[in-house]
């Protein structure tokens, strides 16, 4: 059974952000990740980690702005990322640099950069060009801190306009990046959504090594990986199966809300989920 890291920006949502880090080590995680840390000051993150005894194993680069302030606020004014957005790489840039700075806190080893949505009437070859090149800048400054990079496709009804939808879109961009430190954050809930047949593809892509990251959730309502229409002990006996030794990223709603106790009544599926 792989190793799953509780997704702190779902999960324990009934307690303050920097609380879920302790009550996920309660119940059993030894990793963790989240989305954009940016409103809490790296050392305080760090220190709820380091006192949980938690090993923080992917974050995300800021979705947009140009400094720390803006940062914080970039995924409320509705930013999704800015790294295929021609005239936007001094911005970019510095979100780079910003996740680069909690990932070192943090001893983080992956940060998922996001490539952000279409502009109307935008030039698909531009921004795939904008994309391929701000990627490999990304890669080169990751690897100096050892650090990997992911990208990650999304569903269109979850985000509509986002600019990476398809995982064979994704892999076909690492591979001509050709960095070694990019690689494809693979989310079994959107896979399924935008495209299906998804243990074909964990077929495909996983023995390559190309697959850095895999996240969890039930479809379609994004909870519990115990239910809807993806048979969950199936993916991960064929994850085991595959070779894959990556950690898996439960990055669902939990069915009880913010209900407290609501995430750990529902962890429950990682016992009936083995069986």
């Amino acid at each position: 059974m792989p190793r799953f890291a509780a997704n702190l920006s779902f999960l324990y949502n009934e307690l303050p952000f920097l609380e879920r880090f302790a009550a996920a080590a309660q119940d059993g995680f030894s990793g963790v990740e989240f989305l954009f840390p940016y409103a809490w000051a790296v050392g305080d993150v760090a220190q709820a980690l380091h006192q949980a005894g938690l090993q923080q194993v992917l974050l995300n680069a800021p979705p947009g702005g140009i400094d720390h302030t803006s940062m914080t606020s970039a995924w409320d004014r509705g930013e999704r990322g800015t790294a295929c957005l021609p005239g936007r790489e001094a911005e970019f840039r510095a979100g780079i640099a910003e996740a680069l700075r909690y990932a070192q806190a943090l001893q983080c080893p992956r940060i998922h950069v996001m490539a952000g949505l279409v502009p109307e009437g935008a030039d698909d070859a531009d921004l795939h060009a904008c994309y391929v090149h701000n990627l490999r800048w990304a890669a080169q400054q990751a690897a100096s801190n050892g650090v990997t990079v992911l990208i990650e496709p999304i569903n269109p009804r979850d985000m509509p306009g986002y600019f990476l939808r398809h995982q064979a879109q994704a892999h076909a961009v690492v591979t001509e990046v050709a960095a070694s430190n990019l690689q494809v954050q693979m989310d079994l809930y959107h896979c399924q959504i935008t495209e299906g047949d998804v243990a074909s593809k964990l077929r495909r892509y996983v023995p390559g090594g190309a697959v850095g990251h895999i996240q969890i959730a039930s479809v379609p309502e994004r909870q519990e990986p115990d239910g809807g229409e993806l048979h969950y002990p199936y993916l991960l006996a064929l994850l085991d199966s595959l070779g894959y030794g990556g950690w898996v990223g439960c990055e669902y709603r939990p069915r009880l809300g913010a209900l407290a106790g609501g995430t750990t009544a529902g962890l429950v599926w990682r016992e009936t989920i083995s069986r």
